[in-house]
């Protein structure tokens, strides 16, 4: 079973500040990413899922699992970049389908706009 490492998440609050400071916003109808350029050679991930866009527990997680193995499915073909994800109010009444085709929209747009170094 493959795991998230460590090195392709965000653990610090200084990489969050970070790229919300100065990275640049993709929209999508279940999610917001913020996208900054990294200098760690792979992208990295960090997940702020509100409680006031996602009141349920259950439904925080189910949505972070799914991001989480979206992400890690397509890593190799996303550029250097920090990316944080925030799930929009709708995420949380999507079906697994609805969350995997937006993600995958999404990474996509990531390759399309932040070409590989």
């Amino acid at each position: 079973m493959a795991r998230f490492p460590r090195r392709a998440r965000l653990l610090r609050p200084d990489d969050f500040k970070a790229a919300f400071e100065s990275g640049q916003r993709e929209q999508l109808p279940l999610f917001t990413a913020v996208v900054r350029g990294n200098e760690t050679q792979q992208p990295r991930l960090g997940l702020a899922v509100a409680r006031k866009a996602v009141p349920l527990a259950i439904t925080r997680n189910r949505i972070k699992r799914h991001v989480r193995e979206s992400f890690r499915l397509h890593q190799d073909r996303l550029p250097d970049v920090d990316l944080v994800i925030l799930p929009r109010p709708a995420a949380g009444k999507a079906t697994a389908a609805e969350l995997r085709h937006q993600l995958e929209r999404l990474w996509t747009r990531l390759a399309e706009k932040w070409p590989k170094s």
